[in-house]
């Protein structure tokens, strides 16, 4: 029997991920009359299972394979160089251990708030806490999401693995499948290839690592299919074979691999949680509607949705500042936040980025604009680096030249699309982005050439490079 409770609080967040965190701290502000509520492992899905141990495996994979270069540039001995697995994960897995340590290192300051147990909606104000059922004013959602594996799929498990447990693994798999060639099969596909495993990658559609470009994608695909080989139409388990492999079919071929690494994308953590009492619309996913500005529920306003668990833009950087919005919200009169211009990297090698809007995005609205294009194939410090291989696009409005949004490979690419995201930011045009300085030689400088194109193709008579003494600031 559930014993009702005379408690009250101001806030109950249910979820110590990074938006539930992000959230307390802006509570915390205002009232100590809150409590976290999680029953899972502690220290965010990034730093345990996601974006950190996932950097370290790349960095490992990478600086490997730049010695594959050595002999080029006068450097030899390489051949005698080679791969302990073992010690790769055990490295791998030392360091995730110190991120989440990180994240931890804040909970004595406000760990009389938080309670080990699960947790479940009751209704609007009222949340159940193991036995006991508590009131409420608001309450925020911040349950993250968990891997995707398909039900019919369940029964391999003993050959299945996610990024939920594939830095658990002690040493690499000889052979794998990699499903899912998103931002994450991407990244721990190649690393894994790199690494000397024998990577089979599997997708559905012609997109590779968020991208939309269809120029771009085809141009990732080439040069990726030298790296291992991709199939564009998804698979068919076959069985599991005597000798213990997965057999698995991919358009025409057979394969036999040790493991299969499902990334097919992540589903929110909703279930059970309790969304049916509130008696509001959920749409087929059994998702609520959500106000992105105010992290709302539009039918339930005590109620918000921030972080993965929205299935929105899971992204650490917007599940932090869906948190903020999150927790203001829930302590002070309510705001409405802009949102930051959207920022995704898959950390390749080189680099795949998307900002701003996207190319599907902006067909999808009937938007006139050019595309400045260039090749990193050829271009200065990318030969300077041994890297190659690249290609930009920048998105620029016909009419206003404001700079829209881009999509890319390149060799550090990351750097420019975080100056292409604070360009768009700051609503700049193409004259003006190209009035800022560009060091010479860097990467960036790609960047500078695409600019050049899409002006051209915007604005036959061009603009002057240099801001004139009597021209105004930029805003």
């Amino acid at each position: 029997m559930k014993a009702s409770s005379s408690k009250k609080y101001d806030v109950i967040i249910i979820g110590a991920g990074t938006s539930g965190l992000t959230a307390r701290r802006e509570i915390e502000k205002i009232t100590k009359n809150y409590l976290v509520v999680d029953d899972g492992p502690m220290g965010t899905t990034c730093a345990r299972v996601g974006c950190m141990p996932s950097k370290v495996l790349i960095q490992v994979a990478n600086d490997y394979n730049q010695t594959l270069k050595f002999s080029k540039i006068g450097i030899s001995g390489q051949e005698h160089l080679k791969i302990d697995t073992k010690e790769v994960m055990k490295h791998v897995r030392s360091l995730r251990d110190r991120f989440v340590r990180g994240v931890k290192s804040a909970q004595p300051e406000w760990e009389d708030k938080l309670v080990r147990q699960r947790a479940k909606i009751i209704s609007k104000t009222e949340v159940q806490i193991g036995d006991e059922i508590v009131n409420t004013e608001k309450i925020i959602l911040s349950t993250g999401s968990s891997p995707i594996i398909p039900e019919d799929w369940k029964k391999y498990q003993n050959h299945i693995i996610t990024t939920d447990s594939f830095f658990e693994l002690e040493e690499l798999p000889k052979s794998i499948v990699v499903v899912g060639l998103g931002v994450i099969g991407l990244e721990i596909g190649q690393a894994l290839s790199r690494l000397g495993v024998q990577v089979i990658g599997v997708t559905k559609g012609p997109s590779l690592g968020g991208i939309s470009d269809p120029e771009i994608q085809k141009y990732v695909g080439q040069k990726l299919s030298d790296e291992f080989k991709i199939h564009y139409d998804g698979l068919e388990i076959i069985e599991v074979t005597k000798d213990n492999k997965l057999k698995f079919k991919a358009d025409d071929q057979i394969y036999e691999v040790d493991k299969a690494l499902i990334s097919i994308g992540r589903s929110p953590n909703i279930k059970n949680i309790g969304l049916e009492n509130l008696k509001i619309g959920l749409d087929p996913r059994g998702m609520p509607q959500v106000n992105k500005n105010t992290m709302k529920l539009i039918e339930a306003p005590n109620i918000f949705l921030p972080g993965d668990a929205n299935a929105d833009r899971p992204i650490l950087h917007e599940a932090a500042d869906e948190g903020l919005i999150a927790g203001f919200n829930a302590v002070n009169e309510e705001v409405c936040f802009k949102r930051r211009t959207f920022l995704g990297i898959a950390f390749m090698d080189p680099n795949i980025a998307a900002v701003g809007q996207k190319y599907d995005e902006l067909k999808s609205k009937n938007i006139d604009f050019v595309t400045g294009v260039v090749s990193f194939e050829g271009q200065g410090r990318s030969i300077v680096k041994l890297k190659e291989q690249g290609l930009l696009h920048v998105y620029v409005d016909k009419k206003s030249f404001k700079i829209l949004g881009a999509e890319l490979q390149a060799p550090d690419g990351e750097h420019i699309a975080h100056l292409l995201a604070w360009a768009i930011s700051l609503n700049l045009t193409v004259q003006e982005a190209l009035r800022l300085p560009f060091y010479h030689p860097v990467v960036e400088e790609g960047l500078r050439t695409a600019l050049r194109d899409a002006l051209k193709k915007a604005s036959p008579e061009g603009a002057l490079e240099l801001f004139r003494c009597s021209d105004p600031p930029i805003r």
